[in-house]
């Protein structure tokens, strides 16, 4: 599903008047799309009472509509006009003959009717401005966000959907105004808008629901910002032949731990193994072997000679050219420490490749800061790999400051991919994975459980067990990310957010596949 900016929107808007759509139907579409997903919620309207807040624009004209349809299918519906409607507007026409309450804001007065409004009903939807507004929320517009807020406060019960976009909320750059209220659902009309993904207005939008109103597909065409989805990943998702063997599904040699991130070992090799890969062998120091071989019970291993206990030592680099003819797919950096010992057999491990070895690579943690360490390592590293950097390890990599790369999160990205030629994957609530090309593919999943250390080591694993399988290195990034934040919901609908650790997303991660393959498989899908 593509994400758009708000120029993007209006293009395709104004490429549906080229072919026959003119805005009144979608306006009609998406009013229509809102009431149905608000019957959805509330598992039918028909005991609800809703007011609809309306700003003067188009998104008020959606409101209009829902307002319409949620009256027909019974709800008591009452319209708080924010501004004024022109008399020949057809769906203000609509509204009026269907008796719907209407108050309209000509001075004191309405606001006290706003505020008994606000008392006496269960749900209000936000359709003043969507991706209409351009400058800082002022006048009555800011009065009514600011009475709501106060009404939620005291009766924390009232539901809050806001249409298309919280009123205030930036619809590219995710910045909210002062007034910007924080909506319990937001649906969203045709495509979402790339601010929803986007803090700190990302805290604003509660549960997103995307509405579909009848644009054509082919109009985003050229739109390369994307959302993944249930339905794209179970398309990507590996095939698994009745007739395979562990050959079939590919072999993921894994280098990583030390004396002080054991654990991190762990998480990765078992990441790579709960996505399906047919053969792990863990790459790790001597004397760290014998412990992981009792946790790990599925791999096989590579004891690497050490420069101290734990350590891996510069010399090792020899030892893993020696094997990589063997496998598909390196990950290297989890856990490996920054030792000098460590460093130099990173640089010796990636910027010494030999000719003629070519495995699918997956870099993360420390090999990412060995690369930092590095001026123009994307010119003595040409092989094609997936990068896996949190905000800090990303702004080592660039030269920014994190606040630089937080600031701009998708610009950060799409600027690293095209620059190195390699994928990002930059890590965070709803994490970005980059293509060289230029395409950027966006997870629906923020999950605060999953900032807890190892989850990282888990998404590298599972990445690595995919590419194992023979996915492209932008599919196979972009599916361990959505696999990987799915299974951390599963986990939060479990235990919750706090408390959540890495291995608590191991046996979910089968199950996440498990649960996608059955939904392709149920009636009516």
């Amino acid at each position: 599903m593509k994400i758009v900016t708000s120029d993007q929107m209006r293009e395709i808007e104004r490429a549906c008047e080229g072919i026959g759509i003119p805005m009144s139907e979608l306006m009609e579409n998406a009013g229509l799309a809102v009431a149905r997903e608000v019957d959805r919620y509330l598992r039918g309207t028909s005991s609800h009472s809703i007011m609809v807040l309306v700003g003067p624009g188009n998104n008020g004209g959606d409101g209009l509509v829902a307002a319409r349809h949620l009256r027909d299918w019974g709800a008591r519906v009452s319209l708080f006009l924010c501004g004024g409607r022109r008399e020949d507007d057809l769906n203000y026409r609509l509204t009026k003959e269907r008796g719907i309450d209407i108050t309209e804001v000509t001075s004191d007065d309405s606001l006290t009717q706003l505020d008994r409004l606000l008392s006496s009903n269960e749900v209000v939807i936000d359709a003043i401005f969507g991706t209409g507004k351009t400058r800082p929320i002022e006048g009555i517009f800011k009065e009514v966000l600011e009475r709501v807020r106060k009404a939620r406060e005291m009766h924390p019960e009232l539901l809050i959907i806001a249409l298309d976009l919280p009123s205030g909320l930036g619809a590219d750059g995710g910045e909210p105004d002062p007034s910007c209220l924080s909506a319990d659902v937001t649906i969203t009309l045709g495509y979402p808008k790339l601010g929803l993904f986007t803090f700190p207005g990302g805290e604003r939008v509660g549960r997103l629901i995307t509405a579909d109103i009848g644009i054509p597909d082919n109009l985003a065409q050229d739109v390369t910002t994307e959302l993944m989805t249930p339905d794209w990943a179970r398309s990507s998702l590996p095939q698994r032949p009745i007739a395979a063997h562990k050959g079939s599904f590919g072999r993921v040699l894994v280098c990583a731990g030390s004396i002080n991130y054991i654990g991190a070992a762990y998480l990765a090799c078992s990441g790579a193994v709960r996505v399906g890969a047919g053969l792990v062998t863990l790459a790790t120091a001597r004397s760290l072997q014998p412990i992981l071989a009792s946790k790990l019970t599925e791999v096989t291993y590579a004891p690497l000679p050490e420069s101290e206990m734990g350590i891996i030592a510069s010399e090792a680099s020899g030892v893993i050219h020696d094997w990589l003819p063997g496998y598909e797919v390196l990950l290297m950096g989890c856990g490996l420490g920054q030792s000098p010992s460590a460093v130099d057999f990173i640089s010796e491990c990636l910027l010494a490749l030999p000719e003629g070895l070519s495995p699918a690579i997956v870099l993360d943690a420390d090999a990412l800061n060995t690369l930092a360490r590095t001026p123009l390592w994307w010119q003595r590293f040409g092989e094609e790999a997936v990068l896996t950097p949190h905000p800090g390890e990303m702004a080592r990599l660039t030269g920014a400051s994190i606040e630089e790369v937080e600031r701009d999160r998708l610009g950060a990205a799409k600027r690293a991919a095209s620059e190195w030629g390699k994928v990002v994957v930059l890590k965070g609530a709803y994490t970005l994975v980059a293509s060289p090309e230029g395409i950027i593919r966006i997870s629906p999943f923020a999950n605060p459980g999953l900032a807890s250390a190892g989850t990282g080591d888990v998404l590298a694993g599972a990445i690595a067990g995919l590419l194992a399988q023979g996915l492209p290195l932008f599919d196979a990034a972009s599916l361990g990310v959505y696999l990987h934040g799915r299974a951390g919901d599963i986990v939060k609908s479990e235990l919750g957010e706090a408390g959540m650790v890495a291995s608590d997303l191991l046996p979910a991660l089968p199950r996440v596949i498990k649960g996608l393959k059955e939904e392709q498989d149920a009636p009516g899908h």
